[in-house]
């Protein structure tokens, strides 16, 4: 069974990026997520992690399109 909510490092392993760069997309704003539990973990839940990969797709069309060869 797939989980709603994934890690950081869940994420930064699907999208074949380091978790660093996960962190900084979540403070940025740019990835929706949430802090869980008195140490604060973060989670994203796997929505928005389509959102953002859908935002992405979206503005790389966007650039190729503006952006010809």
């Amino acid at each position: 069974m797939p989980y709603r909510f994934l890690t950081l490092s869940d994420v930064a392993e699907l999208l074949n990026v380091a978790p660093a760069q996960v962190y900084t997309l979540v403070r940025s704003g740019d990835l929706q997520a949430i802090k869980i539990g008195a140490r604060g973990q973060w989670r994203v839940e796997d929505k928005s992690l389509e959102n953002y990969i859908a935002t992405l797709y979206a503005a790389t069309a966007e650039f190729v399109a503006h952006n010809p060869r």
